[in-house]
């Protein structure tokens, strides 16, 4: 009788750790998150940490064809940073080994903020002079949106009111009549959430262009005209989203028709992004601004981040294929010079990948494929095993759903 006793009781201690240790399936999602916290900080630190010390005009190399940029590529470095961090930020501190490394980076972006926007500090950044401004001071606003709570609440009367000023300093640019529509909305909606004033002509007409330029099937043009390259994901479709999900908080879902009709493209364009990435985690190299390398899935990545993601596709393909990619271009030799700065290219260093208007800023764009870190650790996507993605079953012989063009 005893030994039936010790071995019900042995039994019982075996399953009760057996259930406590974390779940094999689930670890794979764990591991893939704190590789991605630890690549996404890698990234963010010599940015961050030398403007926190007013010194990123001092520190950081400009890679670039041309002679001009360095009168731009610091605000595109913290602006395109920054909205790609934004969500993992707003998620706060906590006390998770992670939620005390937020700790850490919501404090360098707060002061990015401060010394990007004040006109005394030596980092203080061009908002207005020429036309590349307005695109970094939208990612600037885009990020802001994204992290009301821990990027702008925060923060100090004055440095509220030097970011107000730098974004409506930004109004004297005239965009291009194409994507660029887009980053003067996005300041105007930030205005609009921050300062309680946008202008509406501008968001309005952005909005309102850009559903004549859709072309179907979940891609808009770049303008009147159809681009074969990653433009409908590093700008269109996130911030035309972005821009409407402000406006409709603000209007009491004034927009909201408008706002589902975006999100449905966003949807449709982010199904196409997931069947786009090969099993090895490569994609094709079409078309301008390969440099910003992984940043060319932000869209699919927000999808995911705010549980729109298609039925059939589960979240675990897509935290599978982001993390495969990005893994994948960051370990290339090359990707960072010697102090941890990123180079030009897209697989390692390859200058000649740069266009004319890239330079050392414009790459921190990357950052974007990053917005999926805004989902908690409890969240579905980082939970269970992985997930084949699309191309990966198809060539592995699986059967797999036909895929269908939505209808507008």
């Amino acid at each position: 009788m005893q030994n039936k006793f010790l071995c019900l009781i042995s039994a019982l201690f075996l399953s009760l750790t057996i259930m406590a240790q974390p779940s094999s399936n689930n670890n794979a999602g764990i591991k893939e998150r704190e590789y991605l916290v630890k690549s996404l900080a890698r990234i963010a630190d010599p940015v961050l940490i030398a403007l926190s010390k007013n010194k990123l005009k001092q520190k950081m190399p400009v890679e670039a064809k041309t002679n001009d940029r360095k009168s731009y590529t610091y605000l595109e470095a913290f602006g395109r940073l920054l909205a790609g961090m934004a969500p993992w930020l707003e998620l706060g501190p906590d006390q998770t080994v992670e939620g005390s490394l937020r700790i850490k980076y919501i404090e360098l972006a707060r002061i990015g903020l401060h010394n990007a926007t004040d006109p005394n500090a030596p980092d203080f950044m061009n908002f207005n002079k020429g036309g590349q401004p307005v695109v970094d001071a939208a990612f600037l606003a885009q990020a802001l949106l994204r992290a009301p709570h821990q990027l702008w609440d925060p923060l100090d009367d004055q440095t509220k009111a030097n970011i107000i000023t730098a974004f409506k300093s930004s109004r004297v640019i005239t965009p291009g009549y194409n994507n660029w529509l887009l980053f003067s909305a996005t300041i105007e909606a930030a205005l609009l959430k921050f300062d309680h004033y946008g202008d509406r002509m501008r968001m309005d007409y952005a909005i309102k262009q850009h559903q004549l330029w859709y072309k179907g099937d979940g891609i808009y043009g770049d303008g009147p005209t159809f681009h074969w390259d990653y433009y409908n994901s590093f700008v269109i479709q996130p911030m035309l989203l972005d821009v409407l999900q402000t406006i409709k908080e603000a209007d009491n879902d004034q927009k909201s028709n408008t706002y589902e009709a975006a999100l449905k493209h966003a949807q449709r364009y982010a199904e196409i992004q997931e069947r786009l990435i090969s099993p090895e985690g490569t994609y094709p190299p079409i078309g301008r601004s390969l440099a910003y390398r992984f940043g060319a899935f932000q869209l699919l990545s927000k999808v995911a981040l705010i549980h729109a993601l298609p039925d059939h596709i589960k979240p675990q393909q897509v935290r599978a294929a982001l993390y495969t990619v990005i893994k994948r271009q960051l370990e290339a030799p090359g990707t960072f010079d010697d102090k941890g700065w990123l180079q030009i290219g897209l697989y390692g260093h390859q200058p000649g990948i740069g266009e004319g208007y890239i330079s050392t800023g414009s790459l921190y764009l990357c950052s974007e494929a990053f917005l999926i870190l805004g989902l908690p650790v409890s969240d579905e996507l980082w939970q269970k095993a992985d997930e084949d993605w699309t191309s990966k079953k198809i060539w592995k012989g699986e059967d797999i759903s036909t895929d269908h063009a939505i209808g507008n």
